[in-house]
């Protein structure tokens, strides 16, 4: 989608968005200079022989804060892949992992490269050679720089980059925490793939847990009913979709893709669509709903929660103005322009802001480190004591039933459930879900509690630089 002549970057955006948190807070000049601008980019080429003849390809990896080491953030394959763009996504990155209390610097990485143009042998070769220029100068590394999936890449990806760094550090024991987002089977952890749409999911329950912020955005009520539109449904917006449906009663009406959009208002079969795209690539042909050839349209169109979970700047000065959602849910990083941001803030549209709404991620893949230095998997030393003790409980109450008869009966299916301890996944559910609660009502504390705040975004970036602020002081600075 092209965006407007007068619109700003991504990373002016980003820029703008701090400058207004900022200019509520009691910074000295110099430390808000520090907390905004970018440390390190490092910019590599390099060339790969492939199909007869060498090719060159760009990547970048970006360090926008060192208050906290390592620094962590994605690394994405795209055509769309430049230094503004890793620089504002590592900025987010700090914001983010500050937020939600991740003990991490933010960063960020890229290869401009179309992952559809190469073979999975080719997309290999690529991505090795690219991860050795970087691990050599110690931009990928568990102590110093933590990289995980990002769009583009995957599981996939994160194990030829352990793989390549293992064989440069053979005797580093903690080497695959040097990223995240890895196969199980190669020290990932459960939950990590649907991580960020589990986030959103989380994120929109808690929401809803405040009748008080509910009201703000025009509606009431809980998430069972509520009419939802989703644009990009690759692993974030897909997760997302799937589990607000399943588990929560949503009713997914629209879905935006590359090739068009698919309406119906009585609901899309989530599990229907993404078959159907992954068999066909993209939602064109699905017979389960109408199809709207210019699918952008869709993000104007009617509903109750608007879920842009694809790529920045799809919300901007040219279609703020018509966007109908009173709530808005920012999925993927930087979707909505600083710009468009004013407009639908003027509307009284309330924005669930990235650098907390798409947390999800950072936060399992936190999990996921601290699994992999501690080197047990997550349950596997207390489960079993947990289900002993349980017995204790449903023991004594089997004999108080027996004493007394048909007077008082466990209700069925009680003890299965109580006797289970919890396993690895369950553990990474509730521990991303209790990230999620903790940072929501920090940010709500601020939004509710200052006048001078108007918005969650503002909210969540004062809280996220006065994290970061505080690091800095704590360090002399």
């Amino acid at each position: 989608m092209s965006t407007p002549q007068a619109e700003p970057s991504f990373r002016q955006s980003v820029d703008l968005m701090f400058n207004r948190a900022a200019a509520l807070m009691d910074l000295s000049p110099g430390l808000e200079q520090k907390i905004r601008v970018c440390n390190s980019t490092y910019t590599v080429r390099f060339g790969v022989r492939l199909r007869g003849q060498m090719q060159t390809f760009t990547g970048y990896r970006s360090v926008h804060s060192e208050h906290m080491e390592p620094v962590k953030g994605g690394i994405r394959y795209s055509l769309a892949v430049n230094q503004d763009e890793v620089e504002a996504l590592a900025a987010l990155m700090s914001y983010k992992c500050a937020l939600v209390e991740a003990p991490f610097g933010g960063s960020k990485g890229g290869l401009c490269i179309d992952p559809r143009a190469w073979d999975e042998d080719e997309l290999e070769q690529i991505t090795r050679r690219f991860a050795y220029e970087l691990i050599k100068r110690d931009l990928i590394d568990p102590s110093q720089n933590v990289p995980a999936p990002d769009m583009g890449t995957g599981e996939r990806e994160m194990a030829w980059i352990a793989d390549q760094y293992a064989r440069m550090n053979t005797s580093d024991i903690n080497a695959r925490a040097c990223v995240t987002g890895k196969p199980l089977n190669f020290g990932g952890i459960s939950g990590r793939v649907e991580a960020t749409g589990r986030g959103i999911q989380y994120a929109l329950r808690e929401f809803f847990r405040h009748p008080e912020d509910v009201a703000a955005a025009g509606l009431a009520g809980s998430l069972d009913g509520k009419r939802v539109i989703v644009q990009g449904l690759g692993n974030v917006g897909y997760h997302a979709a799937k589990f607000l449906q399943a588990e929560d009663g949503a009713r997914i009406i629209g879905v935006v893709e590359h090739d068009g959009g698919i309406f119906c208002d009585t609901g899309i079969d989530i599990e229907a669509l993404r078959n159907w795209i992954l068999r066909h690539g993209g939602v064109k042909g699905f017979a389960d709903g109408e199809f709207i050839e210019n699918g952008a349209k869709l993000l104007e169109a009617d509903c109750d929660i608007l879920i842009p979970a694809a790529l920045e700047g799809v919300i901007n000065l040219s279609n703020a103005q018509k966007v109908q959602a009173p709530l808005i849910i920012e999925a993927a990083n930087g979707p909505i322009t600083s710009g468009a941001d004013q407009i639908l803030r003027a509307k009284g549209t309330v924005i669930i802001p990235d650098l907390y709404a798409n947390a999800g991620g950072v936060t399992v893949s936190y999990f996921e480190w601290v699994k992999n230095l501690g080197h047990i998997r997550f349950g596997r030393l207390q489960r079993r004591q947990e289900e002993a003790r349980h017995q204790l409980v449903i023991d004594e109450l089997d004999r108080l039933s027996v004493a007394l008869g048909d007077a008082w009966s466990l209700s069925p299916g009680f003890k299965e459930k109580y006797l289970r301890g919890a396993d690895e996944l369950e553990l990474v559910r509730s521990g991303l879900d209790d990230t999620m609660r903790t940072a929501y009502q920090a940010m709500r504390e601020v939004w509710h509690a200052r006048a001078d705040v108007e918005d969650l975004r503002t909210a969540g970036f004062i809280v996220a630089i006065e994290k970061i602020a505080a690091s800095y002081r704590s360090k002399g600075l």
